[in-house]
């Protein structure tokens, strides 16, 4: 029951400025208003939680990223410790190394070799237009029919 409803009918009287109207209208719109502030706390609330959460989230990822760094650093000093032995196994043993390796390799018979170390012979190499001139290369030299105007077709010797 509202206070509209209490007021007698010929008192309420009409028009648009009617108070009673006018406070039926207000109370609906803190109706309204009030489940707005409760929808916004609830969000708040929310928001709230997750901000926990990705705090607790990145005070995690932090810790992980302490500890990778600490392993980084321990994994760099033993990777040099071993190059260190490396290097002294290496100038310790290395030409008692190269000694087998020498002794163990493998020979390519001559007629068999392919590469730098095979032996060539002269090539004769003459430029294009050496060739073009002796009528080496088909279409050009002497005999030639002129400029090419559409790429796509072969002349062929005397024939336009």
């Amino acid at each position: 029951m509202t206070l509209n409803d209490l007021v007698p009918a010929p008192l309420r009287g009409h028009g648009r400025r009617r108070a009673v109207d006018k406070v039926t209208e207000l109370r609906a719109e803190n109706v309204i208003l009030l489940g707005n502030l409760h929808c916004a706390g609830d969000a708040i609330a929310l928001l709230r939680q997750d901000l926990a959460e990705a705090h607790a989230k990145q005070g995690e990822a932090e810790e992980l990223v302490v500890q990778q760094q600490a392993d980084m650093e321990e994994l760099t000093v033993e990777r040099d410790e071993w190059r260190d032995r490396f290097l002294a196994l290496q100038a310790r043993f290395g030409t008692q190394i190269a000694a087998e390796e020498n002794a163990n390799r493998v020979d390519v018979p001559p007629m068999t070799r392919i590469g730098a170390d095979q032996d060539t012979q002269s090539i004769d190499v003459t430029t294009l237009r050496e060739a073009a001139e002796a009528g080496l290369l088909p279409g050009c030299g002497a005999g030639r029919l002129g400029p090419v105007t559409d790429p796509g077709r072969v002349h062929a010797e005397g024939v336009a």
